[in-house]
């Protein structure tokens, strides 16, 4: 597969590999991330199963869905054959989506992302008046990345975080907030980041979203409004198909559309064009360059920033991709194996600046 041509805030077009582990080449990784999708795929099934409890055959199709994918995990764990092709995270990920598809399960998830953008959307009002509070340009700079941070807590795939969201309804972005690592952060640009914020506004920002609910319009949202405030072209780019509980572009524009009554900022800027919400050409959550069009190429390549978010765009995929622009990546690693494996603990924070 070759990286488009037109991409060009790619520093390395030819050698690009969105990947940032090889499994085939970390034994150690590899017996541990198929252990993990050998366990996480009985939950997809019960999600599944109950996204169709009005259809009596989705039960059935649930339990062949696990065991066709449990069938086609082993057969990649044993393929020496595929040693010549590199074997990642994100094959797994994608390989779970279209094996739910396969058997009729387009979007588990949509009935619970309908439920947390609408009460996050109730939300918004409140966030922006308390983000307003804060006079001093820094702290509210400070607060808005913390509050992206948080956000990407809300993340139904990660087995740490469902397990805290299943016995605590009332967990929120407040609640996420005191949770993720205290500064310093595992990688901490933040200080870059913030002294960069004094200087010029950026001319356009493109932005990679990830889950629905708290993480768009509480975590997101408000980054959006301050980058418009600073006069920031912003490009929000989502998911054309369903993957866990990651927005899809549908579902993005419909919330932009509703959060409009609570924001004027939001609302203008939406109105005028300089708020547009792309699909981002992807098949399933993870970030891979080469699969991007020439139309969404044509639209993102004048971006001076580029602002990557969760683990499965910016940490499994990207953390090491170099850009001709300004980049922002920023996730929670909400998986206590992979934290050790980078030298810190669950919940531990990236938030990794780099100016070309």
């Amino acid at each position: 597969m070759s990286v488009h041509k037109r991409f060009y805030l790619l520093k390395d077009i030819d050698g690009y590999s969105p990947d940032t582990l090889d499994l085939h080449q970390d034994k150690e990784a590899k017996e541990y991330w198929f252990n993990c999708f050998y366990k996480l795929v009985l939950k997809f099934e019960q999600q599944a199963a109950k996204s169709q409890n009005f259809d009596p055959t989705a039960v059935e199709r649930a339990a062949k869905f696990r065991e066709h994918y449990l069938a086609k995990l082993e057969q990649l764990k044993q393929d020496d054959c595929s040693l010549s092709r590199p074997l990642s995270i994100r094959n797994l990920l994608e390989l779970n989506e279209s094996t739910l598809r396969m058997f009729g399960f387009d979007d588990p998830w949509k009935e619970q992302k309908l439920i947390e953008n609408s009460g996050s959307i109730k939300k918004l009002n409140a966030r922006l008046h308390h983000l307003d509070q804060l006079e001093n340009s820094t702290v509210k700079w400070i607060e808005i990345v913390k509050g992206v941070l948080a956000g990407n807590m809300f993340d139904w795939g990660a087995q740490a975080v469902s397990q805290i969201l299943e016995s605590d309804a009332n967990f929120g972005l407040k609640e996420a907030i005191d949770r993720i690592q205290k500064r310093p952060w595992l990688i901490d640009c933040l200080d870059q980041w913030l002294e960069r914020m004094q200087g010029t506004a950026h001319r356009c920002a493109t932005i990679f979203t990830d889950n629905s609910g708290i993480d768009i319009v509480l975590g997101i949202l408000p980054l959006v409004r301050e980058l418009l405030l600073r006069q920031t072209k912003v490009l929000l780019c989502a998911n054309n198909n369903p993957a866990l509980n990651d927005i899809t572009y549908e579902e993005l524009r419909e919330v932009i559309k509703q959060c409009c009554t609570e924001c004027d900022v939001i609302k203008y800027a939406f109105h005028i064009g300089m708020l547009k919400i792309l699909g981002n050409d992807q098949n399933g959550p993870c970030l891979d360059f080469r699969l991007i069009t020439p139309d969404l190429c044509n639209e993102i390549v004048k971006s001076d920033l580029v602002i990557i978010v969760g683990m499965a765009r910016a940490l499994h995929t990207n953390l090491n991709t170099k850009f001709t622009c300004e980049t922002l990546k920023l996730a929670v690693i909400k998986n206590e194996w992979l934290a050790k494996r980078l030298g810190g603990e669950t919940f531990s924070v990236i938030c990794k600046y780099e100016n070309i």
